[in-house]
């Protein structure tokens, strides 16, 4: 069994693997019951955004670990990997832009990537 924080880390990583750009993880815990952590990051295109998605579906699923939900694989602009405790959002520098989840979540702490 992973635990929470051990998943975002994997998830970060994954992501990374695809070069991910600008990457944060940030424990929203006591902000929502929604998940305890956000891990976001953004690609240059649709083609990455996808590549880094199914990347992080692919790595967790080799660890028994399945999505619960994913959207946004149509379009490719912002594409949503919800494994419970902790949801992946990897957008086009655009839709990060606008919707700004990190300002939105901002009481939110932030967690250090780990090289």
């Amino acid at each position: 069994m992973i635990n929470e924080d051990k998943l975002a880390q994997i998830i970060a990583d994954a992501a990374l693997e695809e070069q991910a750009v600008d990457l944060a993880i940030l424990n929203v815990y006591e902000q929502t019951i929604i998940a305890d952590y956000f891990v976001i990051c953004s690609g240059r295109n649709k083609i990455q955004i996808r590549s880094i998605a199914e990347t992080v579906e692919k790595v967790l699923e080799q660890l028994g670990v399945r999505v619960l939900r994913k959207e946004g694989y149509e379009e490719g602009k912002w594409i949503v990997l919800d494994y419970g405790s902790t949801i992946f959002h990897v957008f086009r520098q655009e839709e990060r832009d606008y919707y700004n989840l990190e300002n939105l979540w901002a009481d939110a702490r932030k967690v250090a990537v780990e090289d």
